[in-house]
């Protein structure tokens, strides 16, 4: 399977990239705005690996190339980058099994962070509402630690929460996700529970910055 990482060269599409290249045999694909940015962050992820006995070839590409020739599409960009992003590749994106958001809207004060949905209601929200209507949209990945997926020496043993009403949609992205090794993939329901999902990620945030020694704090349901 073809994965590409549009935003592939920021915090949780590095993450991700890394991961899915060492654990699992799929084709990763880094996408940006920048071709160049794209392909230098590649050469970077496959010199990372490498270091860790890894022999993986991985692409980079415009975002529009990269969503071409991917199976799944990860959007992995700021959360207001992702209407602009979407219409930018929307021609692309017609043969996409699924498309995946981890975006989630917050803003910060001398308090921390906070939840800051748009007008959709959530991210996940406004990606599907924006993108073509036979592409499926899954939520998935907002509550994991980035420097944590970006470490590949340390165990994820962490939780992903799902949203989204295309149930086979799901279950494609609940075995991409849990094909990292230690990370578990659970329903959450439909597209209409993404914010309940997507606002524990400034709280686990606000708990990394006052708590020494939890930079990296994820969820595990029990």
């Amino acid at each position: 399977m073809r994965i590409a990482l549009i935003g592939g060269t920021g915090d949780i599409g590095q993450g991700l990239a890394l991961r899915w290249a060492f654990d699992t045999d799929h084709e990763v694909i880094i996408g940006s705005r920048d071709p160049e940015k794209a392909r230098g962050k590649a050469a970077e992820y496959e010199t990372e690996l490498d270091s860790l006995g890894v022999s993986r070839s991985i692409n980079g590409f415009k975002n529009g190339m990269a969503a071409e020739r991917a199976d799944v599409v990860v959007l992995a960009v700021p959360p207001f980058h992702v209407r602009d992003t979407i219409e930018d590749v929307a021609d692309r994106l017609s043969d996409v099994d699924v498309l995946v958001t981890p975006a989630v809207g917050m803003n910060r004060d001398e308090s921390g962070f906070h939840y800051k949905p748009p007008k959709a209601g959530s991210v996940s929200e406004l990606v599907a509402e924006t993108v073509p209507d036979d592409v499926p949209v899954v939520g998935a990945f907002h509550n994991l630690s980035a420097d944590r997926l970006a470490d590949l020496e340390l165990d994820i043993e962490q939780d992903t929460l799902l949203v989204g009403d295309d149930d086979d949609a799901k279950e494609m992205v609940v075995r991409l996700a849990e094909e990292i090794d230690g990370l578990r993939a659970l329903d959450a329901g439909g597209i209409e529970n993404s914010a309940e999902v997507e606002s524990m990620t400034p709280l686990l945030i606000n708990l990394a910055l006052e708590n020494e020694g939890m930079h990296d704090v994820g969820v595990r349901f029990e």
